[in-house]
């Protein structure tokens, strides 16, 4: 492991807002713990050129806040603002992540059949082994159930670093 960071850890309220994303914690957890990761890794963004660094982004249930906001508004009869549409797709903050440190490894979106970290950790192995990949940053996210911010956990990898 060449880097962790949780959120929230001490001292932390809520996520600091990412531009176009709303109505939700998820991105913004995704995007906190990313950030704060990369930077003990890393001292400055963007990564140079050629890093290979992926993106793994791990969740059961995904944004399950902004889920729920659709439906209801659907329900109500109401109109879906578009924003919603982009951030539906988890590969949406994944890409978020990669384009603001300049990660250019590919990005890859999970919902865990067993372990989430022993399947991001799988994933990332496979990235690396496959030349895909020369670091992975897992990031692993759920919401807590009443769709408040839950935890999440990131943790970059690079050759060697599987526990």
């Amino acid at each position: 492991m060449l880097a962790e960071a949780r959120w929230p850890e001490a001292g932390d309220a809520d996520a600091p807002a990412v531009p176009g994303f709303v109505h939700s914690p998820f991105a913004p957890l995704v995007v906190a713990v990313a950030e704060r990761c990369l930077g003990r890794r890393h001292p400055s963004r963007p990564l140079p050129a050629g890093n290979r660094t992926a993106v793994l982004l791990v969740s059961a249930s995904g944004d399950t806040a902004a889920a729920a906001h659709v439906r209801a508004t659907v329900a109500g009869g109401g109109r879906v603002g578009p924003l919603f549409f982009f951030q539906s797709v988890p590969n949406s903050v994944a890409g978020h992540v990669a384009a603001r440190w300049g990660l250019d490894g590919p990005v890859v979106c999970l919902s865990p059949t067993g372990d989430p970290r022993a399947d991001g950790e799988a994933a990332a192995d496979l990235l690396r082994h496959d030349g895909d990949a020369t670091q992975a940053l897992l990031i692993l996210i759920e919401l807590a159930p009443d769709g408040t911010p839950g935890e999440a956990t990131a943790v970059l990898l690079g050759e060697g670093t599987r526990q």
